[in-house]
């Protein structure tokens, strides 16, 4: 077993083991390691950890120090840096007319190298171009081409799904990608669906392909002559993730029906002719789907909301039309006008009502009568034009 921590670099998501050095480092922190171009500024993924000794590359290179402030400073001037570079070689590539798109650039931790990542449909002649870089930053300079991919890795973005792209998140490196897991997932062939905004097929279509795969094994091809518990038929779709299939019936071509995988009989896989196949007289049982109860451990929850004690204990009103209302079997009708009570029937039971006030006696609503009536009287009606009389002048005509 070896002690190492693991760093990421800022130019990708691969992680790298290192030789702690007896240092004890924290996932987050970051440190200053040695690698093959020189001094690099990385970030801790996993502190102090042991991995197997076939699991490391030999030899392990070490860890410098933990990046201090001024470390920071410098990576904060080499960002600078690097959008200076960025402007200054777009400038350069137009007064030399190359056909080529700039993409990136990094500088190293020390300062002496500056790379320049590029994309182009063929080869480029760069090599004036070196030249005048070299001479205004005075330091290595480094130009490398890349595809699409890698295009789309560095510049990062959203994809179809609504999510970061994957290869810019956590993948190590592009997985290979065919049009024959879209077979196989039943997907479109249209390219603008199966394509990421790189251009290239998807790398999300390798994720399931493996569990597609093993379904596929288990459930019979298309056109495959299976026996069902409806009788022989064709097989012509199938659903790999529900594990059903549509069968053409030889009894009814014209309305295929859905079966399970464990409701068939595979008699021939595939296409072909039914030329000695015994077709078995014993049909497959069908496939019963176990449903669990379901167990509500608190019983509060299988009443409504609004029910309370009152409205359980109202009484419930008669159902009208039924077998035992009215006479001779007859459905009773409903009176809308006041109170009715059949012949025969018993009284209908009141639903509770709210409470009125008590009524008054007759002497008094006559006695209320009448001094509403004598202030009606004297309210004067309401003046409508003209000049209004004041106080103590006689009408006109008088």
């Amino acid at each position: 077993m070896t002690e190492v921590i693991s760093v990421r670099f800022r130019s990708g998501c691969k992680n790298y083991y290192f030789d702690p050095q007896g240092l004890t480092v924290k996932m987050g922190e970051q440190v200053i390691v040695e690698t093959a171009q020189g001094l690099e500024y990385a970030t801790c993924t996993q502190g102090n950890h042991e991995v197997e000794d076939s699991a490391v590359v030999t030899p392990l290179s070490p860890v410098v120090r933990l990046a201090t402030e001024g470390d920071r400073r410098t990576v904060d001037n080499n960002r600078r840096r690097e959008s200076e570079a960025f402007d200054i070689c777009e400038k350069k590539i137009a007064e030399h007319g190359l056909d080529m798109k700039l993409v990136n650039v990094l500088v190293s931790f020390d300062g002496s190298k500056i790379v320049f990542y590029f994309t182009a449909d063929g080869r480029v002649d760069f090599r004036e171009l070196v030249r005048d870089l070299a001479g205004v930053f005075r330091a290595r300079i480094e130009l490398r081409q890349i595809g699409v991919r890698d295009e789309a890795k560095m510049i990062g973005g959203l994809g179809i799904c609504g999510r970061p792209f994957c290869c810019s998140q956590f993948l190590d490196g592009f997985l290979p990608v065919s049009i024959k897991m879209a077979k196989t997932q039943n997907l479109s062939l249209n390219p603008t669906k199966i394509s990421g905004t790189c251009g290239r097929l998807m790398c999300c279509l390798k994720y399931e392909q493996n569990a597609y795969e093993d379904a596929a094994k288990r459930m019979p091809k298309v056109e495959s002559f299976v026996q069902t518990p409806d009788g022989p038929g064709n097989v012509k779709s199938v659903d790999l993730l529900r594990e059903t299939m549509k069968v053409s019936l030889d009894s009814a071509p014209e309305a295929p029906k859905c079966y399970h995988n464990c409701e068939v009989c595979v008699l021939r896989n595939g296409k072909g002719s039914r030329d000695g196949i015994a077709v078995p007289a014993e049909r497959p049982s069908r496939y019963v789907e176990e449903q669990e109860e379901e167990f509500l451990e608190d019983q509060r929850l299988t009443m409504p909301f609004y029910m309370t004690s009152a409205l359980e204990e109202a009484p419930m009103r008669e159902k009208i039309g039924g077998p035992e209302s009215g006479e001779g079997g007859k459905p009773r009708r409903r009176h809308r006008g006041g109170r009715h009570r059949g012949k025969s029937g018993a009284p209908k039971t009141e639903q509770p009502k709210e409470k009125t006030p008590p009524k008054q006696p007759k002497a008094e609503q006559q006695a209320e009568a009448k001094t509403s009536d004598e202030g009606a009287k004297r309210r004067r009606p309401r003046h409508r034009g003209g000049r209004r009389r004041k106080s103590g002048e006689p009408p006109k005509g008088e």
